[in-house]
């Protein structure tokens, strides 16, 4: 069973779907998990403490101050007893909580005291969740390492018919099993990615660079982290914070990724190369600023040094990933750097898609890999084209 062994805190928080909560549990407890169920305030409009206590033959908790003369910290402790927070319902209001850092309930004291991996089962009205507040909610905690499962398209307590309708009990815990699957399958590797423009100066305040804004990199990098890899990312300038638990090199010109890359992957199993190198770089660069000038401005462009041609030369057992940003021939050039510059897997990225290149949450790539391989992916988020990516590695590994 998947989930054998496994510790996994139930929350349920206020919302009608907290009678599929009943079934989740039952499911939890079929595939083997030891399940400890949290309760809101309000979810005990929706439902009784004892039909879970019955079925889980465990106290469920309720309130965060502990009885009277009971020593116990409840939050921390259960906090420490979880392999797998997984909240379902997760209503707005509570995921507004999270993503705010309040914790005014037990529910909340928990999830914030805990380092375990956390699913959340968003469950509300089509137009609650469409809101922007709780898009903007959910996003910053994807970014933080949490995860969604649903919701989906159906009836509504309303009586509407839309997004919103928490997904049901075998979809939750089958994205649960998926998830403590991934929290420690690549345990013991270290994975450097690479991410974000370069910049090149031209004088003390100009300097030429590309528009690549690091989602990409980003992405990969949480989504290692949280299969339990050891991961270094070293990035360009961008406005991103680094996901939580990666190690973070910052770097601005083509010199500085060397230098940070040959470095960091001297140690490493694996190099994800999505950081947008710059091919050229000023011969001169102007110790004071350049005035304007009628005449205007000439600038001598050099190329820089193709420093991914001698990491994958001299890889060994290593893996060694590139991406390649194509707006014509896209096929032919992405399968000439892929031997060019001796890759296992090149990811073509074809700017003129839509929903694909630089500054959105989305991208359309196809995988190449050296021994002929070609796997397009439709469009999908970031996030998931790094784990179709990171699954490459786990195969190859395997």
């Amino acid at each position: 069973m998947p989930l054998q062994g496994k510790k996994v805190l139930l929350g349920v928080s206020g919302g009608i779907a907290a009678y599929k909560s009943v079934e989740i549990l039952r499911c939890l407890q079929r595939n083997g998990a030891d399940v400890q169920v949290v309760m809101t305030q309000t979810a005990l409009r929706f439902i009784q403490p004892l039909t879970f206590e019955a079925l889980s033959h465990r106290k469920v908790h309720t309130h965060l101050f502990p009885d009277t003369g009971d020593p116990d910290v409840v939050h921390v402790r259960l906090a420490q007893w979880a392999d797998l927070n997984l909240v379902a319902p997760a209503t707005a209001h509570f995921i507004g909580k999270m993503a705010n850092g309040l914790s005014d309930d037990l529910l909340s004291c928990t999830l914030l005291a805990s380092d375990a991996a956390t699913l959340l089962a968003p469950a509300m009205e089509s137009m609650m969740f469409a809101h922007p507040a709780v898009q903007r909610n959910l996003s910053f905690l994807k970014e933080i390492g949490y995860q969604t499962v649903g919701p989906n398209s159906g009836a509504l307590a309303s009586g509407a018919v839309g997004i919103g309708r928490m997904a049901e009990p075998e979809e939750v815990v089958q994205a649960a099993q998926e998830m403590l699957a991934s929290c420690h399958s690549l345990a013991g590797r270290r994975i450097v990615v690479t991410a974000g423009r370069t910049e090149q100066p031209i004088d003390p305040v100009r300097f030429i660079t590309n528009r690549s804004t690091g989602k990409m990199g980003y992405a990969i990098a949480e989504q290692a982290q949280s299969r339990g890899a050891d991961v270094v990312l070293i990035s360009g300038p961008s406005n991103l914070e680094p996901p939580r638990g990666v190690a973070h090199v910052s770097i601005r010109t083509v010199a500085e990724l060397k230098t940070a890359t040959e470095s960091a992957f001297e140690g490493a199993d694996a190099l994800i190369m999505t950081a947008a190198v710059l091919d050229f770089r000023p011969d001169q660069v102007s110790q004071g600023k350049l005035k304007k000038s009628p005449d205007g401005l000439d600038l001598h462009l050099i190329p820089n040094d193709d420093f991914l041609i001698g990491l994958g030369k001299n890889k060994g057992n290593r893996k060694v990933i590139g991406f390649a940003m194509e707006t014509d021939n896209a096929v032919k050039n992405a399968r000439g750097k892929l031997k060019r510059k001796h890759l296992d897997l090149i990811v073509l990225n074809e700017l003129n898609v839509e929903g694909a290149g630089f500054g959105v949450d989305t991208n359309v790539v196809t995988l190449f890999t050296d021994d002929g391989e070609e796997t397009p992916l439709p469009l999908m988020s970031k996030h998931a084209v790094g784990d179709h990516i990171l699954d490459w590695l786990e195969k190859q590994w395997a």
